[in-house]
């Protein structure tokens, strides 16, 4: 028998501030060499309307476990009022083999992205940090308002999306224990804020070096293929940056590849993982003034991770529906 969970399932059974303790021991466990990913395989069909990728990972501590997320990336998704991920995630026994359970891909990454957000916003933001700003007004942003405040006790979030009616829709909406404002420009969003979250599927830099406060911290979670971006050259090239997998960057991300290739940072410019900061192995912010990035790709053993957690709390409730097969 196979448990098979729903989006409504997965959302009931992964509560944000339970999600984003399951992240910070998963990016542990791969800091300590428990947890295993290859870089994920995209396939881009021609003339097709997106993507597909697949995520695969190993849990070698025991329990041992395989997970496998299959995703399909559709850009234009939001105008049809869907999510632009949209997929399962396959959880396996590790020593067998046999599948075990199906889970909602869409509702997972939604989730756990910003989880991995606000485990890198803990680490890495001061801890005075009361302006939020949040660039985007998608399924992630709204993830993201969730997130933030279970860290850091924000008086204010300000919104800015190129569709102004959807900022205003998630800031009359979100229910967020600060107050949303929505603000005329990107620009306008961000100046004077603390922590910043880019979550949008722009193609060019949505934020400016000059824009930001000193001290601030950017958690960079969008535009995840190499010739994309949303941050401008001098941002990366001034800041500490940090990632959640330093192969997956060096392969997969435009906001470090561009610079890179422009000849504005070199090889070692990325200062650690998220998970080595975790473990003490590197520093996190040394200074009040220092600019930090987390650039996010969302890896696959955030993706096992949550699905073994959210497996085990189905098991205990009786959630889900049991299918042979």
């Amino acid at each position: 028998m196979i448990l098979v969970l729903s989006e409504t399932d997965v959302e009931r059974l992964l509560p944000m501030d339970e999600c984003i303790e399951v992240m910070s021991e998963a990016l542990v466990a791969l800091a300590r060499g428990e947890m295993y990913q290859p870089l994920r395989s995209v396939v881009r069909p021609p003339g097709g309307a997106g993507l597909i990728g697949l995520m695969p990972a190993h849990r070698s501590a025991s329990p041992s476990a395989f997970g496998l997320k299959a995703i399909n990336m559709i850009p234009g998704n939001p105008e049809r009022g869907l999510d632009a991920h949209q997929g399962a995630v396959l959880l396996s026994d590790g020593e067998t083999g046999e599948l075990l359970a199906i889970l909602n891909a869409s509702s997972i990454t939604a989730i756990r992205t910003a989880a991995v957000s606000a485990v890198a916003t803990r680490a890495l933001a001061r801890e005075n940090a009361r302006e939020l700003a949040v660039i985007g007004a998608g399924v992630q942003a709204r993830s993201h308002l969730r997130a933030m405040a279970a860290v850091r006790p924000f008086d204010r979030a300000r919104i800015w999306s190129r569709t102004a009616a959807h900022a205003e829709r998630l800031a009359n909406e979100a229910g967020a224990p600060f107050r949303l404002e929505v603000a005329e420009s990107a620009e306008a969003a961000v100046r004077n804020a603390d922590v910043i979250v880019t979550a949008t599927s722009a193609t060019e830099p949505v934020l400016r070096r000059e824009w930001l406060a000193e001290g601030a911290h950017v958690n960079a979670v969008g535009s995840s293929i190499p010739t994309t971006r949303e941050l401008d050259t001098e941002t990366v090239a001034d800041a500490s940056l940090f990632v959640d997998r330093r192969e997956s960057t060096e392969n997969e991300s435009g906001d470090y590849l561009l610079p890179l290739r422009e000849g504005k940072i070199g090889p070692q410019h990325i200062r650690a993982e998220l998970g080595d900061v975790l473990v003490g192995a590197a520093p996190g912010r040394t200074s009040a003034g220092e600019l930090t990035v987390f650039k996010s790709l969302g890896i696959a053993i955030e993706d096992l991770a949550a699905a073994e957690y959210v497996v085990a709390r189905a098991r205990e409730t009786g959630a889900g529906t049991e299918v042979a097969f």
